[in-house]
């Protein structure tokens, strides 16, 4: 499972001109899912996603947590994460998981988060989404679990 997370000021997710759902300061993670991705990968990204320590403290050092901070978590389903773009010029999905896979792991990884911690919105699996946001940093960390 990849999460590619986003330290941002703002962010939000339209589907169809409305908006689904926006955060304010905090973190916006685009969630790739693989192949044999499961309950046990999910799991560590969301310890991960909430424990990382990527904003400041008062000196200035990236020592505080989402958990710290109380922040919003922002998780956006992309599948492309997933893709083998080592050779050729277009890249390959095999990597990723099966759209079915791929959605109930997008929604357990969800429904974690919501009972870990809270302000949490997400896209919409599959949908055609347009995401804002306002990268504070800017800050951006590719994790993989």
């Amino acid at each position: 499972m990849i999460g590619l997370l986003q330290r941002v000021t703002r962010a939000a997710v339209r589907v169809e001109g409305e908006t689904v759902a926006a955060i304010d300061a905090g973190l916006l993670v685009l969630v790739g899912i693989e192949r044999d991705d499961g309950a046990a990968q999910a799991d560590r990204l969301l310890e991960r996603l909430l424990g990382y320590r990527v904003f400041e403290d008062a000196e200035g050092r990236m020592n505080r947590s989402l958990r710290d901070t109380g922040g919003g978590l922002l998780l956006v389903p992309q599948f492309t994460l997933a893709a083998d773009t080592r050779k050729g010029m277009r890249p390959s999905f095999t990597p990723a998981a099966a759209p079915e896979e791929g959605r109930r792991w997008f929604e357990y990884l969800l429904e974690r988060a919501r009972a870990e911690h809270a302000p949490v919105g997400a896209g919409r699996f599959g949908a055609h989404m347009a995401v804002e946001l306002v990268n504070d940093g800017p800050v951006t960390f590719w994790l993989q679990v």
